[in-house]
Order: C-alpha cells, then sequence, then structure tokens
C-alpha cells in the first residue's frame, strides 16, 4: 500500500462520520436527520448563517440550504461535538460534498470563527475571502451584513432592557417630563394613569402650565 494512500486511510478513520437521511430543514444552519431509528437534530459545525429575521438573507441562506440537502437525500456527518441545546455540532456530507463549506463560499453563512476547531480552518478562510471578493450574498454590502453573532447578542440586549422596563414601578415625581411619561404609559405602564383617563402623570402637565 502506498504512504499517501495509506495517509488518507488514517485521516477518515479518524473523521468520526455517520450515515443519515434529511428529514427537514430547520434554518440556514440547522437540521434534521434520521440516523437508523433515531431522530437528531443537527448544528451545521464552524458555520453561522443569518437568522430568518435578518431578511433577506437568513431566508435565502434556508432556501439555499433546503436546496442543497433535499428532504430524503442520503449524507455523512463528520460529528464534532454537541451543544448546549442538545443538537450534533457537525460538518454534512453529500455526494462528496462539504454543504458547510458550500454555504460559506455562496455567501449564505459566516464562518463561525469562534468555533472553528475541528474544521479546516485554511479551507474556510479560503471560500469566505472567495465570497467577500465577490461581493456574494451576505457580503453583498460593505464588510458584509451584521454576524449573526453580533445579532442575537443585540436583540438579547435589547429584550432584557424592555423585561426590566416592563418590570420597575415608575412614580410620577421621578418622570423627568409629561412626554416621557406617555412613553412610558405606552409600554404599559398603567399605574401612571392614576385617573384612568388615557394619560399618564397629569400632574407634571398641570405643572407645567402653572409654570407657564
Amino acid at each position: 500500500m502506498g504512504k499517501a494512500l495509506l495517509v488518507l486511510l488514517l485521516t477518515l478513520w479518524a473523521v468520526p462520520s455517520n450515515a443519515a437521511e434529511v428529514l427537514a430543514i430547520g434554518d440556514g444552519d440547522t437540521l434534521s436527520i434520521k440516523e437508523g431509528s433515531q431522530t437528531i437534530k443537527v448544528r451545521l459545525a464552524c458555520i453561522d448563517a443569518p437568522e430568518t429575521s435578518q431578511s433577506p438573507y437568513g431566508i435565502t441562506a434556508r432556501q439555499t440550504l433546503k436546496s442543497l440537502l433535499p428532504v430524503g437525500s442520503d449524507v455523512t456527518l463528520r460529528s464534532k461535538a454537541t451543544d448546549r441545546y442538545g443538537r450534533t455540532v457537525a460538518e454534512v456530507i453529500r455526494n462528496g460534498t462539504n454543504i458547510n463549506q458550500s454555504l460559506v463560499k455562496s455567501g449564505s453563512a459566516f464562518v463561525y470563527w469562534q468555533y472553528i476547531k475541528g474544521c479546516d480552518r485554511q479551507t474556510y478562510a479560503h471560500l469566505e475571502t472567495y465570497a467577500q471578493m465577490g461581493g456574494i450574498g451576505v457580503w453583498s454590502v460593505p464588510a458584509g451584513i451584521q454576524r449573526p453573532w453580533d445579532y442575537r447578542q443585540s436583540k438579547q440586549s435589547k429584550q432584557s432592557k424592555q423585561s426590566n422596563s416592563k418590570g420597575k414601578r415608575y412614580r410620577c415625581k421621578d418622570i423627568s417630563s409629561w412626554n416621557a411619561a406617555q412613553e412610558l404609559l405606552r409600554q404599559r405602564h398603567s399605574c401612571l394613569d392614576g385617573g384612568k383617563v388615557g394619560e399618564a402623570c397629569e400632574s407634571i402637565r398641570c405643572a407645567g402650565q402653572i409654570a407657564t
């Protein structure tokens, strides 16, 4: 056996792989597969596709993944880990094509550099540069669209602020202006409308009228 062939075989043996069938596509980087009698949720390794709400890029990424992995198609998984949601993190291979890498090359996803371990860093970097230089997909705007990880973080931060605001009890004497009071009322701080007249902190407005 030639040395090159031996190295190739050892490499293939070293990569965990499992044959499976595609059941459904979630978004641009998740899918469900059937492996034996088990249904497994898969998160594509080493890439991050736009969220569905990052229109139109998230929807386009999902459509691209669906075209690359039609329901019923046979695939092989190169498993890397299990994430905190219990999903198998893996590279997906179909007919010899690395689907994760195809998504990066087509501008449907970014390389997820924070979680690149276990993947071919050089190949992913080359493919992302190709998409970026060509202005493809997520790179169709200068410097690319907002990264999905930044988008999720900003969305979570906004939701947290809204939650904290809703949980806080305001008093009219602590509010700087009548307009600010009305904005809080629109955010459902109904306690500020003591007279139930649809106006928050009427006393602030009246005080302003007296002052003028």
